[in-house]
């Protein structure tokens, strides 16, 4: 399990104290990509994750996906993650041409079945090393099912859940196998993140 602070501002990399890595989230952040990896750079030694979050999955990222590839282009060689959507997944031969590691991602406003859930395991690691699948659990027995597809899953996986109702999930799924769990460090990037500090509380206590 790694703990990544998930920023809305290159500054707030300061604050991340145990945090593993930090994301930054472009899609939430005014000014000059670049410029903001290098600023990051300077208050912390930690891994970057480089995050244009669309839309469609929660995000402000409004453009097309050949748009998307442009913008994410100039901080490829800067950092060491990058999160590609399943929607960008034809643009994700850049990045692994630079050697970067690729977080396959797709969040969902629903649950899924777990069968959907194994298929699309495959389709997001056909393209990337560690697929991400975000989904909105409606009741406990939706938990249940998510819970069980990450103890199942290949590993590495990353699961998470969205919005407020089932927040407690994001501390449980590392607990059966989730490689990331995203915090906050003041300001969340989505309903129902823990902060780092927090976690980090929650972490000791849980293992």
């Amino acid at each position: 399990m790694q703990i990544v602070a998930s920023l809305t501002d290159p500054a707030q990399a300061a604050l991340a104290q145990g945090a593993d890595i930090i994301e930054l989230r472009f899609d939430l952040i005014d000014g000059n990509p670049v410029e903001i990896v290098q600023q990051c750079r300077t208050t912390s030694p930690l891994p970057i994750i480089a995050t244009f979050r669309s839309a469609q999955e929660g995000g402000r990222y409004f453009g097309s996906p050949e748009e998307w590839a442009k913008k994410i282009a100039p901080v490829i060689p800067l950092v060491d993650y990058v999160d590609v959507e399943q929607q960008f997944a034809k643009q994700a031969a850049p990045v692994k041409a630079a050697g970067k590691t690729i977080i396959a991602s797709h969040h969902a406003a629903q649950m899924m079945p777990l069968h959907v859930l194994f298929m699309l395991e495959q389709e997001l690691r056909s393209y990337g090393d560690i697929p991400k699948i975000v989904v909105t659990p409606n009741n406990e027995d939706d938990l249940i099912d998510l819970i069980a597809f990450t103890r199942a899953a290949k590993k590495p996986i990353c699961t998470g859940v969205m919005g407020a109702q089932f927040r407690y999930a994001r501390a449980i799924l590392p607990l059966f196998g989730s490689e990331f769990v995203y915090c906050h460090t003041g300001v969340p990037t989505a309903v129902g993140q823990y902060s780092v500090e927090e976690f980090v509380t929650l972490a000791k206590l849980l293992t």
